[in-house]
């Protein structure tokens, strides 16, 4: 017989006594417990104080994260410039126009004579040109070699000095002589180093242009367009540069100016092959702008084709 009377037994063999089942108003309110929900009300009082305790610090510790955050940052410009932002120091070279269809890449293909398709590449730059034609309330002046300017200041990037690529003239694509806008990609405080004197490895061409340019207005981050990889040299004869064969050096350095616009270049072909892709690589020179003709890691430099039917 075991010595405490077989209590241990007898406890030890007692089955677990389900809860009883409650209505669903004694799950809102159980007046024999005085629960709410499950909890009395000082358990529901003392949930709650932890609760918001807890945000409160935690909304506060948020609040010091970021008001610290915030005051290493301006509002005016980026707190990494140039080598130790993600950008770097060498502006990439774009062009204009570039259609939103994927499919058609970077081939510009049309043909004069019908008007839907010379009309779709005139919208496109009349869209891309929307801000340069619309300069009202805006801070601007007009600048030349020559002149003195603060680096504040916002120099005008007149159209009218496009010549033939202007809108009159529907940028050349009636006539199956487009126009290409050449633009460098913005980079805060970036200022060129241009060439005052003609490079190896120039084109001849711009050989001959930087010589017979005064010393005064060479201060310019060239450009020049041939054909891609040396293919047809002989298409690249006769094409026109408006209002100059590069960017004037006193549109920079960019220091987010309000209304500040990029300055563009239009390159002209002149009676371009018909029925037959233009393969063109236009090329931007100044000592601080790194060229890489390679497709994979392109620099200075961008590609696009013309056909004209």
């Amino acid at each position: 017989m075991s010595k405490n009377n077989g209590k241990s037994e007898k406890a030890e063999y007692e089955f677990y006594q389900p809860a009883k089942k409650r209505t669903f108003g004694q799950m809102l309110y159980d007046p024999q417990e005085g629960t709410y929900f499950g909890r009395t009300a000082k358990s529901w009082g003392q949930l709650m104080l932890f609760y918001g305790i807890f945000y409160i610090v935690l909304a506060t510790l948020f609040s010091i994260c970021m008001q610290g955050l915030l005051s290493t940052i301006s509002n005016t410009e980026p707190k990494w410039q140039l080598k130790d932002s993600l950008i770097g120091t060498n502006p990439g070279l774009g062009f204009r126009p570039l259609s939103e269809q994927t499919e058609r890449g970077s081939v510009i293909e049309f043909d004069g004579k019908k008007p839907a398709e010379s009309d779709y590449w005139i919208e496109l730059i009349d869209e891309f040109l929307i801000d340069y034609n619309h300069t009202e309330g805006r801070e601007m002046k007009h600048c030349g070699f020559g002149q003195t300017h603060n680096p504040t200041d916002v120099c005008v990037v007149n159209t009218e000095l496009f010549g033939a690529c202007s809108k009159a003239n529907n940028y050349g694509y009636k006539t199956n002589e487009p126009c290409i806008f050449l633009k460098l990609n913005k980079i805060f405080g970036w200022v060129p180093e241009v060439y005052d004197a003609p490079e190896k490895g120039m084109p001849e061409d711009l050989t001959r242009l930087i010589t017979n340019t005064s010393q005064e207005e060479r201060k310019q981050i060239w450009v020049s367009c041939n054909g891609h990889l040396g293919k047809d040299k002989e298409n690249f004869q006769n094409i026109s540069y408006y209002p100059s064969q590069g960017f004037p050096s006193f549109y920079y350095p960019y220091l987010n100016q309000p209304g500040y616009l990029s300055p563009l270049v239009a390159v002209q072909f002149h009676s371009p092959p018909k029925g037959q892709m233009l393969d063109v690589e236009c090329r931007a020179w100044a000592k601080n702008v790194i060229y890489s003709g390679s497709a994979r890691d392109r620099m200075g430099s961008v590609t696009f084709q013309i056909v004209v039917e």
